[in-house]
């Protein structure tokens, strides 16, 4: 089991990070929520995983922090919940969020996550409500971990590059081609980094 990397970071694609850890890049699936928390290119980055192994392949999903890795296990025991849904259920939203939406019973905000129907929704609510107990935000999560600054980590983009990254980010989280093509066009500046762009797309989807 593949539990925590400490590497330098070598490139990110979001939702895709590459960790070169001894000389081995290791490619890691992050839920946006956490991937905006990110260091600059060609610094040292710690990342928390959970390792999965298919017939058809191995899988890393990392997290900044142990307890967000904690939720991102929670929700994938949910029945119809797998790793992909978990993705992107944490990027549409912070934990700290989740968490609320669950404790709330906030079917409608829930709903409006990429492969997240009613059923989905009310299976979440029903099946976390009482493993989530005591998890409040507060508990669960440091101001560190939910802060998700808009323009974290700024690098070089033309405004149509980071349009371009934005999109294949949404459809890679489970948004149809064209709502990613839709909703990027409606939120993208000039000036905006692709994290920035997704983020803003996320936040007028949910």
């Amino acid at each position: 089991m593949i539990g925590r990397l400490r590497g330098i970071l070598i490139e990110k694609q979001p939702p895709e990070l590459l960790i070169e850890v001894s000389g081995i890049g290791y490619e890691v699936q992050m839920p946006m929520s956490c991937f905006y928390e990110l260091p600059e290119i060609g610094t040292e980055a710690i990342v928390y995983t959970h390792f999965i192994v298919r017939e058809d392949a191995q899988l890393l999903y990392g997290f900044n922090s142990v307890k967000e890795r904690a939720l991102f296990r929670e929700v994938i025991k949910a029945n119809g919940v797998g790793p992909k849904l978990g993705l992107a259920i944490l990027s549409g939203m912070t934990a700290a969020q989740f968490v609320s939406c669950v404790e709330r019973e906030d079917i409608s905000t829930l709903v409006k996550l990429p492969g997240v129907g009613k059923k989905t929704a009310e299976r979440l609510v029903v099946e976390m409500k009482d493993r989530l107990k005591g998890w409040g935000a507060g508990d669960l999560f440091t101001p560190a971990t939910d802060a998700a600054p808009m323009d974290s980590q700024p690098y070089e983009n033309t405004k149509q590059s980071a349009e371009d990254e934005a999109i294949s980010a949404l459809i890679a989280l489970g948004y149809k081609p064209q709502q990613a093509s839709k909703v990027v066009s409606q939120v993208v500046k000039a000036d905006m980094t692709s994290e920035a762009v997704i983020r803003e797309a996320l936040k007028s989807m949910v």
